[in-house]
């Protein structure tokens, strides 16, 4: 509300400095001498207040269509995102169990934080958490890249399929949690209300 005063303020100062500058015989903003006033040219302020007041109402319209979620409801997800971390967790843990890769001693440390770090996600998620969501959205967004670069890279055909598998699955869960997060409601900051 301060920035629109303000705004205002400052177009009526410009107003007021622009007709001051004016010849003595000139009309007011461009207007003929005649009476008969020009059409006043749209301004790229003009064209960006438009813009941003149908953006505003857009977002408007899709937050008055978004349904609360209820007690206990869950997005489906946010559930196969909460069942993908789970999975993720759990195949950490048996990989560090089995010694999947005896060449580097110094994985069980990462290994153990990667799988603490998705069992927390997962619980987040299955509790319908934001930072959960976010979370997981920001492990796909790094997942979806990684993939990518692999499948430049790619030596073989197999390893061009598994990269393309890989970002076409991380994609698709992150693109439906993008729109799950939507009804998700974030958690009131201290000293907001």
């Amino acid at each position: 509300m301060a920035q629109r005063s303000s705004r205002k303020r400052r177009k009526e100062r410009r107003r007021a400095a622009t007709a001051a500058s004016a010849p003595p015989g000139a009309a007011p903003n461009g207007a003929e001498a005649d009476g008969a006033a020009a059409p006043r040219a749209a301004t790229a302020q003009d064209f960006m207040e438009r813009g941003y007041a149908r953006g505003r109402a857009k977002d408007a319209e899709a937050r008055a269509k978004l349904k609360p979620l209820g007690a206990g409801e869950r997005p489906t997800a946010v559930t196969v995102g909460a069942i993908v971390a789970a999975v993720a967790a759990l195949a950490n843990l048996v990989s560090l169990a089995l010694a999947f890769d005896p060449d580097e001693a110094g994985k069980s440390f990462s290994t153990l934080l990667g799988a603490g770090l998705m069992i927390l996600i997962a619980v987040g998620m299955w509790r319908a958490r934001y930072w959960a969501v976010l979370g997981l959205q920001a492990l796909l967004a790094l997942t979806i890249i990684g993939a990518s670069l692999a499948l430049l890279l790619a030596s073989s055909v197999w390893a061009g399929v598994l990269a393309f598998l890989i970002v076409a699955c991380s994609g698709t869960l992150f693109w439906f949690l993008v729109k799950a997060m939507a009804r998700i409601q974030m958690p009131q900051r201290p000293g907001s209300d």
